[in-house]
């Protein structure tokens, strides 16, 4: 038998061993590329956020996911959720109010499940007619694929004139039917009583952009303050916790932040109520704590706290994980007042 010199061998495994890598990388590269394209084609430009929104339809979140998942939007998650929000709060049997796009009229659908897969769907695809535009999609979920058809006539861009535009124009069309009503005295005042002209507005308001940066913040106290609860963006609620080790409930994060600012808190929500100077929503600034009232039974009244950062937003700990949140909606429905504990001039 012919023995095979040995850098021949060598030489042989090598070059195996290399084309094998080539293909390796050349498939991953072209799976890459498709999972890449495939989320891109459902980028936009509006800051990513979170939903801020009722235990009624947080509920929901992991049925959307799933069917959000399906569709090939999972992006778009707690966007779809503010506008489950806006549609019905969670509540009844058609939470996404699916049933006029499925079928033309209200009330076809009869089950969560069915509203939330179809609601997906239909976002999708209004969602691709829109070409990405999110306000646009957003609008004509709720007036109808007709207002993509007019907006691509008229710049190919959502504004808030075209939608009144357009809700006039159609209202003059519909108004004998006696179906359709002024949802806002803006559109009383303009004539644009088809759909709700203030639809955008509505839903982005439980749709919260992690716009605020550290830097923004001028003292250093507050800086450090907010540095060291940063680090924790993302991680879940828990109940109690009051250290990285534990995890952070409200209050615990609250006393593990300021502590690490040289300032002291006790540990509860309502101790830190009471431990605070009582001021004014006027009189807010980034650095005050704003409290909240009945988000759950706790035989006291304040149960819930954030550290406020100005223009209506907070950061906290809540059931959705430690974020940033704003005083809208749902929050706005159990705020309780603002406390200072130090001054961050």
């Amino acid at each position: 038998m012919k023995i095979i010199p040995k850098k021949w061998l060598l030489f042989g495994i090598g070059a195996i061993i290399f084309f094998l890598i080539i293909l390796f990388v050349g498939m991953f590269s072209v799976l890459s590329g498709g999972l890449s394209n495939k989320q891109n084609d459902f980028s936009y430009s509006e800051s990513e956020g979170k939903a801020n929104v009722s235990p009624e339809v947080e509920r929901y979140r992991s049925l959307v996911a799933n069917y959000a998942k399906e569709y090939g939007i999972h992006e778009h998650l707690d966007l779809m959720l503010a506008l489950m929000m806006q549609e019905s709060g969670g509540r009844g049997p058609d939470p996404m109010q699916a049933s006029e796009s499925k079928c033309g009229r209200i009330g076809c659908i009869t089950n969560p499940t069915e509203s939330i897969k179809y609601g997906v769907k239909h976002f999708k695809s209004v969602l691709e007619k829109a070409k990405g535009d999110i306000k646009l999609t957003l609008q004509s979920y709720n007036f109808g694929g007709g207002f993509i058809n007019y907006v691509m006539k008229h710049g190919g861009k959502y504004t808030k004139e075209l939608a009144i535009e357009f809700s006039r124009m159609m209202y003059q069309k519909v108004k004998h039917t006696g179906n359709y009503s002024c949802v806002r005295p803006e559109s009383a005042a303009t004539g644009a009583c088809y759909g709700d002209i203030g639809y955008v507005d509505a839903v982005l308001k439980y749709f919260v952009g992690d716009s605020i940066q550290v830097g923004e913040f001028k003292n250093s106290t507050l800086k450090l303050i907010m540095e060291e609860g940063l680090k924790y963006k993302g991680h879940p609620y828990v109940f109690g916790g009051s250290n990285p080790i534990t995890g952070f409930d409200c209050s615990g994060l609250m006393q593990w932040m300021f502590n690490k600012g040289g300032i002291s808190l006790p540990r509860t929500a309502q101790q830190q109520y009471n431990a605070s100077k009582k001021i004014s929503s006027s009189e807010a600034k980034p650095g005050d704590l704003v409290f909240f009232e009945k988000t759950y039974n706790a035989g006291v009244p304040v149960t819930h706290v954030g550290i406020y950062l100005g223009d209506n937003k907070f950061y906290n700990s809540n059931g959705s994980g430690i974020q940033y949140s704003t005083l809208s909606g749902y929050w706005k429905e159990h705020f309780y007042g603002f406390g200072r504990i130090a001054s961050f001039n």
